[in-house]
């Protein structure tokens, strides 16, 4: 491995640690803000009318947290692949954060302003968030074969070895 490319992996690795752990903080304090709302019986949050505000703004909650999870996995999936991975470094990077952004908003903005029980317009961020994500875990999944095979410098130390 040259050493761009070490650190370009690193880099990689890193803002997924620092983008995990700032979502994490930002939709744990999410849920407390939540929990909050509910304990001292808020109307905009617990009125009855408000039901559909409760339940898309609890998704926003859930899949930020999980999200923010998923990034923290990520960093670590990149930082154990023996080899670089330019596609899973670039376009799995960016497919999902962007989803970590688009669908905790979607749910959230979908909660601000609903129709008769129907969720607001929000909402439509939320299929483009979910293909995304689908997309990151399929580069992901597909960087998977790259487990079986032996590291750069591993490879490059047989080649020295064998005459």
């Amino acid at each position: 491995m040259s050493r761009t490319a070490i650190t370009e992996k690193n880099q990689a690795v890193h803002r997924h640690l620092r983008l995990g752990w700032a979502l994490l903080l930002v939709f744990l304090s999410l849920g407390i803000i939540l929990e909050t709302l509910h304990a001292f019986k808020v109307d905009l949050y617990m009125n009855t009318e408000n039901k559909t505000r409760r339940l898309l703004w609890t998704l926003a909650h859930a899949h930020g947290t999980l999200l923010a999870i998923i990034h923290l996995v990520f960093a670590a999936t990149l930082r154990i692949l023996p080899r670089e991975n330019p596609k899973l470094q670039s376009s799995g990077s960016r497919c999902l954060t962007a989803a970590s952004i688009l669908m905790p908003a979607g749910f959230f903005l979908g909660g601000v302003s609903f129709y008769g029980g129907d969720p607001g317009l929000g909402t439509i961020l939320l299929p483009i968030g979910a293909i995304l994500l689908l997309m990151a875990v399929l580069r992901t999944v597909i960087s998977m074969k790259d487990l079986d095979r032996p590291a750069d410098s591993e490879e490059k130390g047989k080649q020295q070895a064998s005459p």
